[in-house]
């Protein structure tokens, strides 16, 4: 079960989540049709740099940059490439997280670059943020994290959206990945109970096909196996008393 943090642990969480959201929403700002992924992950290297905070995603586990950025039918883990060019209404995920005082909280969004190619791209984008909010209102002191999952399932399949299984939310904090998994799928009153004190990542990932994926020949990237389009979202939150605290919120 991921560790109940301490009040001074928690102040360090909210800090970094203001910087990890402040550095996400200039990433959408900035990214613009003719840039590379590449440009994208320099700039947030720069800006991680300016903050004074620490990389978590640089060699956990490998990983070679500092953000994770996934186009169209890649659903996540895409490694940014000077020559993979983000072109007009192109689906662009990302992800990304820093580490404050030995703190890490992540976030994701997904924008389209541009105009949308069509109008069912938009609706994935806009309906998968709206899974994320019902998967936190289902948050609270002793809730499970089945509770999380079926309420994005919910959200999702209302639209026949594919919902991705092989990938999860988590627990977060100390590390990037902590016990327990939050699936976005599920039942109600099943899996691990949360309590008061735990941070969690909860992002759920849509598409708009089948829920199946694959692994690239990079080993990380992760795409739809019927090369549908796919939409992720990803917040941090504190499990509070009285419910939940979005950390990564602006």
């Amino acid at each position: 079960m991921t560790q109940v943090k301490t009040p001074a642990e928690i102040a360090a969480m909210r800090q970094s989540g203001k910087i990890t959201a402040s550095i996400v929403q200039l990433l959408k700002e900035r990214v613009e049709p003719g840039m590379s992924t590449m440009d994208l992950a320099l700039l947030a290297a720069a800006e991680i740099k300016a903050y004074g905070v620490e990389a978590p995603f640089l060699g956990y586990m490998g990983y070679p940059d500092v953000i994770l950025i996934s186009l169209n039918d890649e659903v996540v883990h895409g490694i940014p490439r000077a020559d993979r060019v983000i072109n007009d209404g192109d689906i662009v995920k990302l992800d990304f997280g820093v580490k404050y005082q030995g703190m890490i909280t992540d976030h994701a969004i997904t924008t389209i670059v541009g105009k949308p190619r069509q109008k069912r791209h938009q609706q994935l984008v806009e309906r998968t943020l709206t899974a994320l909010e019902a998967g936190i209102m289902a948050v609270h002191d002793r809730a499970r994290t089945g509770d999380i999952g079926a309420a994005v399932q919910a959200e999702l399949e209302r639209w026949n959206y594919g919902v991705v299984r092989d990938l999860v939310g988590h627990g977060v904090g100390h590390s990037v990945h902590e016990d327990p998994d939050i699936p976005n799928y599920g039942r109600a009153g099943s899996g691990p109970w949360l309590k008061a004190g735990m941070t969690i990542a909860i992002e759920p990932m849509a598409t708009l096909g089948d829920h199946r994926v694959y692994v690239a020949d990079d080993e990380w990237t992760y795409l739809t196996q019927d090369g549908s389009m796919a939409a992720h979202f990803e917040h941090t939150v504190l499990i509070t008393q009285e419910g939940v605290e979005v950390l990564t919120a602006l």
